[in-house]
């Protein structure tokens, strides 16, 4: 059974982010209570994504509103993401990787089956923002961050907030 009371936001370089969630077998209440936490979470956090990993769950789970607000979050449970069109680069940052923004290469558009809170498949088409959102997520489900994608300039110019960040999770852990 999941503690949602305890989730919170998962920093980097907890272990955790770079796993490969594993899928989810039955959708019931506390999955469906997972759910609605990810979403406040996400809005108090000023966020427009967020990932089951990022909140200390390893389950392919994720909720996304482009505009940040709960009254248009979404819950997408188990996504299977095609991309296509070209690949457009534009600034990312990410909830787990606070203060480290850098220019990433996403498909401009993409298709993407989940199932949602009443466990039934549905498929979405998304572009422009909803589409960089659903491959940023699906990347977290994945084990891959935003640093990962990193250019090797912007990797050299994060890496003192990345030692800072890898800092301040060895002190959390003492």
């Amino acid at each position: 059974m999941l503690d949602v009371d305890k989730c919170c936001i998962t920093r980097f370089p907890s272990p955790l982010l770079g796993q490969k969630a594993k899928p989810i077998e039955k959708i019931d209440d506390s999955i469906r209570a997972l759910a609605e936490k990810m979403m406040d979470i996400m809005v108090q956090q000023k966020g427009v994504g967020l990932a089951g990993p990022q909140v200390g769950v390893a389950l392919r789970i994720f909720v996304a509103s482009p505009d940040g607000t709960k009254k248009n979050a979404k819950v997408y449970i188990n996504p299977v993401i095609t991309p296509s069109g070209k690949l457009e680069a534009a600034e990312e940052g990410c909830l787990s990787l606070p203060g480290i923004y850098g220019k990433i290469r996403r498909y401009s558009k993409c298709s993407i089956k989940a199932a949602g809170f009443d466990g039934n498949q549905f498929c979405e088409e998304a572009e422009g923002l909803l589409a960089r959102i659903f491959q940023h997520e699906c990347d977290h489900l994945d084990g891959t961050l935003v640093a990962d994608k990193l250019s090797t300039v912007a990797k050299i110019a994060a890496r003192k907030k990345l030692k800072q960040l890898r800092e301040n999770y060895t002190q959390q852990k003492q």
